[in-house]
């Protein structure tokens, strides 16, 4: 896992999107890739229905498939904090990153040929700044923290948040 997270208080999040509108914006993954992802999901199994959305990015895996897969080393992980990105100029465009990923994080780019993905905007955090989807997330509902910033009873309390609005 990467030292870095982003969490989610499922409660405040109102589904706007603006996450995934300045990760485009800021990243430009190409026509129908996003690399975050803002996914609706309904419950139908209460008295009324329901509707929560969760952020899905990129795990930034301890031993991700995908850099393992990659036949040119194009798919690396950072050493320093773990995060998993795409070394351009390597990739060669073979698509065995998104084969090889039970997410279907890494995006295929029509424009260049190759494969992109979420990198945390590691360029903005080797400056200090957070990922564009945090710092312009509308209700503030996402968080960037390194990983042990983020207590056991706050993602039990993530979980728990999640599981009662399913009910």
């Amino acid at each position: 896992m990467s030292k870095y997270i982003v969490t989610q208080n499922v409660a405040d999040c109102i589904g706007c999107k603006a996450c995934e509108v300045h990760c485009k914006d800021k990243n430009d993954p190409g026509e129908g890739a996003y690399f975050c992802k803002m996914m609706e999901v309904e419950s139908n199994s209460g008295k009324v229905p329901s509707r929560d959305f969760v952020y899905m990015a990129c795990f930034h895996c301890e031993k991700p498939w995908c850099v393992d897969a990659c036949p040119t080393g194009a798919m690396q992980r950072r050493e320093k904090d773990g995060i998993v990105f795409v070394q351009e100029s390597l990739c060669v465009g073979c698509k065995a990153c998104i084969i090889a990923c039970p997410w279907g994080v890494p995006q295929w780019k029509a424009s260049t040929g190759k494969v992109d993905k979420c990198d945390l905007c590691k360029d903005r955090i080797d400056e200090g700044l957070e990922p564009a989807c945090v710092t312009k997330c509308t209700t503030n509902c996402l968080t960037f923290s390194e990983v042990e910033e983020v207590s056991d009873s706050r993602r039990q309390d993530f979980a728990e948040q999640l599981m009662q609005n399913r009910k």
